[in-house]
């Protein structure tokens, strides 16, 4: 037995008979010094074994214990982890005692004496508009409950059946999470920052407020809180306490130094999403809803489900990797089922959700992963359960993104001999866009410079180690093509950064490389900006700018870590005739449309060139149908001569293959004559689909009804059938359905929604409409609501 085993068990045998008699024979179970468990945590004190040297930790008591300065983000301390502003502290009518972070012991409260010091009653001041919850920035919650975020101390009154008397009386607090051993915080002088601990604030007869600190790497989740003193044990089902992960203490391995980051990555409830084509830029807003009543038990139970022992949830690298695997179904009955047949009658059109809430209260209500996702609807849920549990974090959309489904970090595309596209064999593909997420956090695992944001991906593509997850992923390892650096690092290069090679196949069977497209993947990745609704490009901390000498050295970097040398092609054949795509993007929903080609003569010579063009309708994850529409023509150019050749495809044509999202793609190929050179391009296009109108009439306020007109037309000569919106807004209206039914051909339709806001502030109420024929279609409106 271990010599902090040994003193633990002593301790509490020196307590009274409660004391043991409740903690039973466990003890030996409990972590050890230096031990250090899967996710970084140690169970009973929730403290990361990979930031605590030198420590020993008894029965509650901390002995002569540092914490390593090399591994916090910024390197410094604040009071107590607090915000540098030091507002959280002054909320409060005294300040706790600290000590510096390498203070060499922390004085704990001598054991507690057999006295019949009874407690009456504890008041956790868990009120939504009090100090506590400002000071600890979860106000919003729609929670009764006491949440508080970790590393930052908080305050519990307690009143005992006679006066307390501070020289000889003691009490200490006791935290448990789940079945886990509980963390014991005795009464000291000073608090050690970011340690577990407690001290009196204040004393008025029978009343004692004390400070309560909780260790900057304590596990987040739902804990029991109970009091002891001399005479005895206070035991409330009502005392329960949250704990999440604190992005303003400096001890936090989230830690993020900007307020402004702050308010965005944690507390915004508001997102915009990014969708269609890097031609063709949508949006549309979307309810994280992170404070909704019922959300936060969601995402403690998505961490149950996944397994999350208490002990590895103050990591928040271990915890980010749980997340990602469980928002999709795969291998664990996760939150969201994914489809992309273009069927969704036993559920809901991925298109048509405006919000995470309706799906992660359903997930906790039925245990059953709901129908139905995308890619999108993966990231906005894990925004969602990552701002929820205090995680800095951020939805991200790739466009021109490409899926790498062998793993040899480039896209590849195959031909015929005549350069006819080989559809049973092209099983890469670009999606048109493609979202993950951002997340915040050192990574005391690897270099401090990989520290800050990493990629996280919940949308089930490939395997990692066996399931179904990617990430974390540095950026700036992405950025340099350092694909050892986990992890599933290769994975999200090959999607921001991989060369398109174009495969032609020759007569004896096998394929020669006729192309290569340095530019093809990874272009516009978009998150929504800080403070505003603007489209923020963050290409610049994925890729260095393309064709640039570093972007091509990370490449080449990526290629050699992957065991696969740089795509280049043969430079035997003449290359002097080029293609330019172009089309008509924004075409409205029902209106043709036509494509232009233009062929450019670059030599000093007559070129002969035979082209052809297939147009099909694609998934928006880069898996097409087969074409609907084929041309061919032959062209004749003189010396530094262009051509254009254009294509019209008329709404009947592609009215009845359109699937979700309206997209289609465009290849073209050709051979010249003359020199042998292959051609060979693609092109993605999609239909532009009609926004809802939203009229918000009368003054918002707190508590007072007010109605709202949502106004849809129909675009089309044809019936939509089966119509309904989705209507909901953080603050303002719960997730709502509501059934329309058919609309005729280019007829109007408009409800009238009444909603009741129970939150003050800038609000957003966002719908969409679906029915049989159309989707995507979306509409938001601002609303300021006063208190």
């Amino acid at each position: 037995m271990s010599r902090g085993v040994e003193r633990k068990k002593s301790w509490w045998l020196s307590c009274c008979s409660c004391c043991s008699s409740s903690r039973g024979e466990d003890t030996e179970d409990n972590w050890r010094p230096g031990d250090r468990n899967i996710g970084g945590g140690i169970s009973g004190g929730g403290i990361s074994g990979g930031r605590i040297s030198g420590g020993e930790i008894s029965g509650g008591e901390i002995s002569g214990g540092e914490i390593s300065g090399g591994e916090t983000l910024g390197g410094g301390v604040s009071d107590g982890g607090i915000s540098e502003d030091g507002n959280n502290d002054r909320r409060f009518n005294r300040e706790p005692g600290r000590r510096g972070s390498n203070a060499d012991e922390v004085p704990s409260g001598p054991s507690i004496p057999g006295s019949s010091l009874q407690i009456q009653s504890v008041d956790l001041l868990k009120s939504r508009n009090g100090e506590t919850r400002r000071a600890h920035h979860t106000e919003e919650y729609e929670y009764d409950e006491l949440i508080i975020r970790r590393g930052q101390p908080f305050q519990v009154c307690i009143t005992f059946q006679r006066a307390f008397v501070p020289n000889s009386d003691q009490v200490c607090i006791l935290l448990q999470q789940g079945n886990s051993q509980p963390v014991t915080l005795n009464l000291v002088k000073e608090f050690d920052e970011g340690r577990w601990g407690c001290q009196v604030a204040d004393v008025s007869g029978q009343k004692v407020t004390l400070w309560v600190n909780t260790s900057a790497q304590a596990g987040v989740g739902k804990y029991q809180l109970s009091v002891k003193s001399g005479g005895g044990s206070y035991n409330d089902p009502s005392l329960k306490v949250y704990i999440l992960f604190n992005a303003w203490c400096r001890l936090d391995s989230v830690f993020m130094d900007n307020e402004a980051w702050r308010q965005e990555y944690v507390l915004n409830e508001i997102g915009r999403i990014y969708y269609g084509t890097e031609h063709q830029i949508g949006e549309r807003s979307w309810n994280y809803g992170q404070f909704v009543k019922g959300v936060l038990d969601a995402v403690m139970y998505v961490l149950d489900r996944g397994g999350l022992s208490p002990s590895s949830r103050g990591d928040p690298i271990t915890v980010t990797r749980v997340i990602s695997a469980m928002v999709n179904s795969m291998d664990d009955n996760g939150v969201v089922a994914g489809s992309w047949s273009g069927e969704y009658a036993d559920g809901v059109n991925p298109v048509a959700w405006v919000g995470s809430v309706d799906i992660l209260l359903k997930y906790h209500q039925t245990g059953s992963s709901v129908k139905y996702g995308q890619c999108w609807v993966f990231a906005a849920v894990t925004t969602t359960v990552l701002r929820c549990l205090g995680i800095p974090g951020r939805t991200v959309t790739n466009f021109a993104s490409a899926h790498d489904t062998d793993g040899n970090l480039t896209f590849d595309v195959f031909f015929d001999e005549d350069m006819k596209p080989l559809e049973d064999k092209n099983s890469d593909s670009i999606w048109n866009y493609h979202c993950w997420n951002d997340c915040w956090m050192t990574r005391p695992d690897l270099s401090a410079k990989y520290n800050g944001w990493q990629a996280i991906d919940a949308t089930p593509q490939e395997t990692s180690h066996g399931i179904y997850c990617c990430g974390p992923s540095p950026l700036l390892a992405v950025k340099d093509g350092l694909v050892n650096i986990k992890y599933d690092t290769p994975f999200i290069f090959a999607e921001v950064n991989s060369d398109k090679v174009f495969y032609q196949r020759m007569p004896n069977g096998k394929f020669k490389k006729v192309h290569v497209e340095e530019r093809a993947v990874g272009h516009f990745i978009s998150t929504k900006a800080v403070g505003s609704n603007a489209r923020e490009d963050i290409t610049y901390l994925y890729k260095h700018p393309e064709g640039s000498a570093a972007e091509r050295n990370a490449v080449r970097t990526a290629a050699q870590y992957g065991n696969k040398p740089l795509a280049e092609v043969e430079t035997d054949d003449t290359s002097d005739v080029s293609l330019t795509i172009d089309s008509q993007d924004g075409v409205s929903m029902g209106s043709d449309l036509i494509v232009r080609v233009l062929v450019n003569n670059g030599s000093s010579s007559r070129r002969s060139v035979s082209l052809s063009m297939s147009v099909a309708v694609m998934f928006y994850n880069g898996v097409c149908k087969e074409s609907f529409k084929n041309e061919a023509c032959e062209i004749s150019l003189n010396p530094g001569e262009s051509k254009p050749v254009g294509m019209t495809v008329r709404y009947s044509e592609y009215r009845t293959q359109l699937v979700d999202q309206s997209a289609m793609m465009l290849t073209v190929s050709g051979i010249v004559k003359e020199s042998g050179q292959k051609l060979a391009k693609q092109h993605t296009f999609r239909i532009r689909t009609p926004d809802l109108i939203i009229r918000v009439h009368g003054e918002a306020l707190v508590g007072q009804q007010i109605v709202a007109e949502i106004i849809f037309q129909n675009p089309l000569q044809t019936t939509l059938h089966n119509g309904r919106f989705h209507v909901e807004g953080p603050g303002l209206q719960r997730p709502k359905v509501v059934p329309v039914g058919d609309i005729g051909p280019m007829k109007t339709i408009s409800i009238t929604e009444r909603f009741t806001p129970h939150r003050p502030g800038p609000r957003q109420l966002m719908a969409s409409f679906e029915s049989n024929e159309m989707s995507q279609v979306h509409g938001v409106a601002e609303v300021v609501v006063q208190g």
